[in-house]
């Protein structure tokens, strides 16, 4: 199940009647905006209980609406229907995973010192850390994946188990499914005793960043485009009070195929790369995008004829070509396989360069194609693929095709290291397209990957980005948070 956002700017949208859209909108921004503020204490004081049975609650709610859901997702997205079944599957189970963990504590984050009268610094107060609702958060739906980084998608769920009010912008790709989706939460939340304002949704570009702007805006969760990010996070930071902004952007995603991994699993790699690059027509963030081999002329014969299905609407299909027809003009880079689309659907590329290309342009390894094509350099030596690969400002995700042996490929464990100052997330003889939601996943990266390297935005960890540190200095047991008050005696 492909399980990756897209990077499509913050309002793509294609020309014409939108199924779907006739749904009514949700209330006016402002008053979605009143409601999350004033929802804000309330939820802060949730009980960990209590947001779990909120999170189980849309979870059952998203699954009994699947039969609406689906065929509108269909409609507005042009993604297929066995890929939205999968995708709603991995929603629900993403908030019902959120929920189990805040029922067993796992996402408690509780550090406790007590009075030390001989400590040696001097005597040390009784001091009781724990970690806060940050506040109204607000999350920039994604339209690649119009249920798992959407209205209730992974930023929402995390938020909400952190005990944050939500304000969902739709993305203008699915405007009806966003509404049907946020009504169905939204209603869920209330037959559960939710506090009002808990969840709303707004639309257009201009009510996004107004609402980024806004005061009571305490933090904002962003998938999509490097450019459209940017221009965000740079609003978020330059308020009068600077807030977080958690921007999932962009990434082209290398591969080194080392030598001794092509000798011995060349048929093997090559298989792999055409079942991960075209993938879902290549609108994936972690698509293998560069990929580093010792014979290019053997790789690219050895690489399977891959196919792919519709783009999610005329705007990415054009910026595709766009950014296609750029970075294959360029000095040292030639066209090596272009496979006609079918029925109107896009080309799929291999575009072809060597190393040393590179070195004196590495522009051409950070150029991201959102679509399905990729690009395949020709390296000299290792020295020479390391000194690719250290030309990287960041990515997503860093793949190593090594030997399949018991002992080390010593090539692959020295690139892995390279890879690994680079990328928050490095592969070892499989491919970067699947980002499993659990508790050690990593979706993030340096720059321009992500805008805040130390944190995710899949798996129980990004709970972290919406929840801020309080220590407890001398405060009676009594009314301290019931995390960290004492067990009865």
């Amino acid at each position: 199940m492909p399980t990756e956002p897209d990077h499509a700017d913050t309002d793509t949208h294609t020309t014409g009647a939108r199924p779907g859209a006739d749904l009514p909108e949700d209330p006016p921004a402002e008053d979605v905006l009143a409601a999350a503020h004033a929802a804000a204490r309330p939820a802060r004081h949730s009980s960990p209980a209590d947001r779990a049975q909120w999170l189980r609650a849309t979870a059952d709610a998203l699954d009994a609406a699947a039969d609406a859901l689906v065929p509108l997702a269909r409609r507005e997205s042009r993604l297929p229907q066995a890929r939205l079944t999968g995708e709603l599957a991995r929603t629900s189970f993403q908030a019902r995973l959120f929920a189990d963990r805040l029922a067993s504590g796992a996402l408690t984050d509780v550090r406790v010192d007590p009075a030390a009268p001989d400590w040696p610094m001097g005597a040390r107060p009784d001091l009781r850390r724990t970690q806060v609702p940050i506040g109204p958060v607000l999350v920039f739906a994604a339209g690649n994946f119009p249920f798992a980084f959407s209205v209730a998608g992974g930023d929402t769920v995390s938020a909400l188990a952190a005990g944050c009010p939500v304000v969902v912008k739709a993305h203008p790709g699915h405007p009806g499914l966003s509404r049907l989706t946020a009504r169905t939460v939204r209603t869920a939340l209330d037959e559960v005793g939710a506090p009002a304002g808990l969840f709303g949704l707004i639309e257009g570009e201009q009510a996004g960043a107004d609402a980024v702007r806004d005061p009571r805006i305490k933090a904002v969760g962003f998938t999509g485009s490097t450019h459209g990010g940017r221009a965000l996070f740079d609003l978020a930071v330059s308020r009068p009070d600077p807030i977080p902004f958690y921007g999932e952007l962009g990434a082209t995603n290398p591969v080194f195929v080392t030598p001794a991994g092509w000798a011995e699993r060349g048929p093997e790699i090559a298989d792999g790369f055409a079942g991960s690059y075209a993938l879902g027509s290549g609108q994936f963030c972690t698509q293998p995008g560069v990929v580093l081999v010792p014979d290019a002329t053997q790789f690219l014969a050895a690489v399977p004829d891959a196919s792919a299905g519709p783009m999610l609407n005329s705007r990415i299909e054009q910026g595709y070509r766009a950014a296609l027809d750029e970075l294959s003009q360029r000095p040292g880079v030639t066209t090596a396989t272009r496979l006609p689309g079918a029925d109107g659907n896009p080309d799929v590329v291999l575009l072809r360069t060597s190393a040393t290309a590179v070195l004196a342009d590495p522009s051409l390894i950070t150029t991201e194609i959102f679509g399905p094509a990729s690009l395949v350099v020709e390296y000299g030596s290792v020295d020479e693929a390391a000194a690719v690969l250290g030309a990287y400002p960041g990515s997503l995700t860093g793949t190593v095709q090594a030997s399949d042996g018991e002992d080390a490929d010593t090539d692959g464990i020295r690139l892995l290291d390279v890879l690994a100052e680079r990328v928050g997330r490095v592969v070892w003889n499989q491919w970067p397209t699947g980002v499993t939601v659990s508790d050690a996943q990593q979706h993030g990266g340096p720059w321009p990957s992500s805008t805040a390297p130390t944190t995710t935005s899949v798996g129980t960890a990004a709970v972290r980005r919406f929840q801020r540190p309080v220590a407890f200095q001398n405060v009676p047991g009594t009314v301290l948070p019931a995390e960290l008050q004492d067990p009865p005696q």
